[in-house]
């Protein structure tokens, strides 16, 4: 049986992101699955504010198709959603827009969320874990998209003090959260390899 492949990345490209340190987490437990894994920043994927003008004139940018195509090499994608003021953050925005503008002939629109499983989870420095922000890119990936979200996700609440030397969470319960969304993205993912 092949393994599935999955693209693992972060909203946040700031330097010591506990989202990014979220990301790691789910990667190393997704190899550990025996998943076939691929962690990007979206450092390496720039692109400008979304403007319709901007694409009329200029095109959808080659970051934005790159992504795409990445996205659509895996069955599954996890993202580590950081909480800006009870919202998705720009950058993770941004990143979603552009690729949704994305179909080559024959395909539905925002063909990139299709066919595939996704995650998603958030690691905040609040009591709620970033929940808030879950919820509003939930409604993106799931109603304006039509992605397929698995219903499980991860929450680390108080990050500062959440991860320990290893990059671990010290929380069994949160740990056992991230292993459960861990395993259900992997069976998941599986029946479409």
């Amino acid at each position: 049986m092949r393994h599935p492949r999955i693209l693992v990345f972060s909203g946040s490209i700031r330097g010591g992101s506990y989202n990014t340190q979220l990301a790691a987490l789910v990667a190393k437990q997704l190899v550990m699955a025996d998943a076939d894994v691929t962690r990007i920043s979206l450092a390496d994927y720039p692109m400008p504010l979304y403007d319709g003008d901007h694409e009329r004139e200029k095109g959808v940018p080659e970051a934005a198709h790159k992504l795409k195509r990445l996205m659509q090499e895996h069955q599954g994608v996890f993202i580590a959603c950081p909480e800006y003021n009870t919202a998705i953050t720009p950058l993770l925005k941004n990143t979603l827009d552009w690729i949704s503008r994305l179909n080559d002939p024959g395909e539905p629109p925002a063909a990139a969320f299709k066919n595939r499983v996704f995650a998603i989870g958030s690691a905040s420095t609040g009591a709620l874990g970033g929940i808030r922000g879950l919820i509003g890119t939930r409604t993106i990936l799931e109603i304006g998209l039509g992605a397929l979200l698995i219903p499980d996700m991860i929450m680390v609440p108080n990050a500062a003090e959440a991860f320990d030397d290893k990059g671990d969470l010290r929380n069994e319960r949160s740990m056992a959260s991230l292993n459960a969304l861990v395993k259900r993205l992997i069976t998941e993912t599986g029946a479409r390899v």
